[in-house]
């Protein structure tokens, strides 16, 4: 499995050319959230004052996503950013701050950040949430934040994700903890469930 990193953590990641050439700054990721994938980056310009580009990379044109940069062949791979964005959502407007609940309606939480795999990937396999009082129980004050695994079905509602009940049975309190929980490797992570 390759480097598992916050998708909130792509914004202003550079778009490098394997020749050397930066061509942008990431703005947001779009994602196809029911095939669990990244679709694509809207860009932004590379200078402090720069506003968003005309320009989107689609994943296809992705050679590699690394923990430093976004890796492209060229710029010819990029392609017109409504064309891109007009059937997908960016992850802003359609994961973050939805309800994770469970098949059998039991409230998980609220969608934080999404969790995708590096490298060549671009699955999401996970998602940071704000746990509900049920599922994590403790004061109000100290809410926990978790990481729980996407399962192998995912199903989108409105503004609900809705995640099968073994999904949920493990969680980690941080992201190494999470990747050796997807990773089925020893680690921190622990049952969230009875």
């Amino acid at each position: 499995m390759d480097e598992l990193m916050a998708a909130r953590s792509l914004t202003t990641r550079p778009v490098v050319t394997l020749g050397g050439d930066a061509v942008a700054h990431v703005k947001d990721t779009v994602c196809d959230a029911a095939a669990g994938r990244i679709t694509g980056f809207t860009l932004t310009g590379r200078g402090l004052l720069s506003g968003p580009l005309k320009e989107a990379l689609p994943w296809q044109a992705v050679y590699a996503l690394g923990h430093d940069a976004v890796m492209i062949r060229d710029r010819r791979g990029l392609v017109d950013a409504a064309a891109m964005t007009a059937h997908q959502q960016n992850l802003r407007s359609r994961l973050l701050g939805a309800r994770v609940v469970t098949v059998a309606g039991a409230e998980i939480g609220t969608v934080l950040d999404v969790v995708v795999e590096g490298g060549t990937g671009g699955r999401i396999v996970g998602f940071r949430v704000a746990a509900s009082r049920r599922f994590v129980p403790g004061p109000a004050r100290h809410r926990r934040r978790v990481y729980v695994p996407r399962g192998e079905t995912l199903t989108v509602a409105g503004r609900s994700l809705v995640l099968p009940e073994d999904a949920v049975r493990h969680v980690a309190d941080d992201l190494p903890g999470f990747t050796a929980l997807v990773g089925g490797l020893p680690g921190r992570w622990r049952s969230s469930l009875p």
